[in-house]
């Protein structure tokens, strides 16, 4: 058997932006529960408690960015970068149940009606004011990274949800003060959970997919196969499996039948460009034979008649 890796696609670093961004939110929890004390207005101090999960959300994502980095042991191969599609799973997980809380109280609302005071109103509209630049501000920092790293995109979508609820908080409630319209406060927050909710699910499917073993969905594993079933001396390839180790690290196995000979190291270095270059898969081993002789995993194994009991 042969094997060849390709570590070099490293992700990037987010470290800095993670500790900004928990800053940014603790500062913010911190600004909501004293103005939510002060008014005293429950949806502050309710927000506060949210936020706080915000806080919870990007400290797993950091875990999981951490996790994914450690070093590879004897008992663990792979090391640990399976951390980070748990991070984004666990994020997805903490957005569907800031999703469902969402709406529980809005439905609430449009069934028993909360008159906003005028300077009650005024205070929560400018806090919310502060939480679109914080919330804004830290989705910022995950914005380059949320195209090829699930956990990345799990941080970035906890915080664009955040600034789009603030958002949704300031308009209803300017329009509530002017127009009177009390029912309006709920059907906005009702509207944003719906918006959350399908950015949410292509990230909670994702991740679920991607713990399970899935094949990634930036790749397509049957183009995986002809690129593999093009190269010279190959007559067939079988027993392809292609899954992910890590939220931007992507691993495959095959067997590659050559019967006119064996493969050498500038043939194996050219397949692992190829998967590389085309398909981001980071570490490829290939199986090299003369004529195939196992049988793929999800084919029953025939036992010839001599070795049947």
């Amino acid at each position: 058997m042969s094997t060849a890796h390709d570590h070099d696609h490293a992700p990037v670093n987010f470290n800095r932006a993670f500790a900004i961004g928990i800053a940014l939110n603790i500062v913010f929890v911190a600004i909501e529960a004293f103005y939510g004390w002060r008014v005293n207005s429950l949806a502050l101090l309710a927000d506060a408690g949210h936020n706080l999960s915000d806080v919870a959300g990007l400290v797993l994502a950091w875990g999981g960015a951490l996790a994914g980095k450690l070093r590879p042991s004897a008992h663990k191969t792979y090391g640990w970068k399976r951390g980070t599609i748990l991070a984004a799973f666990a994020n997805a997980l903490l957005l569907l149940v800031a999703i469902g809380a969402l709406v529980w109280v809005a439905i609430g609302r449009l069934i028993t009606p909360q008159p906003l005071l005028g300077a009650q109103g005024v205070t929560i509209m400018l806090v919310a004011g502060v939480g679109i630049v914080i919330n804004t501000v830290t989705a910022l920092l995950f914005m380059r990274g949320r195209e090829h790293d699930l956990n990345i995109r799990g941080a970035f979508l906890h915080m664009a949800a955040d600034a789009l609820v603030s958002a949704g908080v300031v308009v209803a409630g300017a329009l509530t003060l002017w127009m009177g319209w009390v029912w309006l406060d709920p059907v906005v927050s009702l509207v944003i959970a719906v918006v959350i909710l399908l950015g949410t699910w292509s990230l909670f499917s994702q991740s679920l997919h991607m713990l399970f073993d899935g094949v990634p969905d930036s790749v397509d594993p049957h183009a995986v196969r002809d690129c593999l079933a093009a190269l010279p001396g190959v007559t067939h390839v079988h027993d392809l499996h292609i899954w992910a180790t890590g939220t931007s690290h992507i691993a495959m196995t095959a067997h590659l039948v050559m019967p006119q000979g064996h493969a050498d190291d500038a043939f194996l270095r050219y397949a692992t460009d190829q998967l590389h270059t085309r398909f981001e898969i980071t570490h490829a081993t290939l199986q090299v034979m003369n004529q195939a002789f196992t049988q793929p995993c999800a084919e029953p194994v025939a036992v010839p008649d001599h070795m049947r009991p």
